[in-house]
């Protein structure tokens, strides 16, 4: 299974956009599409759908956040990020300042700025911004828990 691709959509009336036009760009993601897609609760639904501005501290410019998830249920709407939760943390300090710890850093502060947007979007809306990580995706069933691979045994030695 690709870990990027196009999502066919099988409930069109339920999704708010172009239904030929879903991108899934993680496996977590494909399978919360699917989710959504299947889910009886779920009235409606998007990807990547709603823009929200914001602002990146780095270089204090102007960019759009295109949302992960939109999700309208009877009683709420959610705003949802799909995110591994190392990416949701400051990256650990291992006492050099390596390049890929800048990255990290940089990439966590993005993420941080397109939070707070998103959020402050959300709640001017009566909605509810949430990032969904591998647990939150084990927790709604969205993701069934994997099982460890076990290790070949070695063969026996002949007597």
């Amino acid at each position: 299974m690709a870990y990027s691709g196009i999502y066919k959509i099988k409930n069109k009336r339920k999704y708010k956009g172009d239904p030929n036009k879903v991108v899934y760009r993680s496996l977590w993601e494909r399978a919360c599409f699917e989710w959504c897609d299947t889910n009886s609760a779920v009235k409606k639904w998007s990807s990547e759908e709603i823009v929200v501005p914001y602002i990146y501290d780095v270089d204090k410019r102007y960019h759009r956040y295109f949302v992960d998830l939109y999700i309208q249920f009877e009683d709420k709407t959610l705003l949802i990020e799909v995110k591994p939760k190392k990416e949701t943390k400051p990256p650990e300090y291992k006492g050099r300042k390596t390049k890929k710890y800048l990255m990290e850093g940089m990439t966590f502060v993005k993420n941080q700025n397109k939070w707070k947007a998103a959020e402050e979007y959300a709640k001017d809306r009566g909605w509810q911004f949430l990032v969904w990580t591998e647990d939150d995706l084990k927790k709604l069933g969205i993701l069934k828990p994997t099982l460890q691979k076990i290790k070949p045994l070695k063969p026996l030695k002949k007597l």
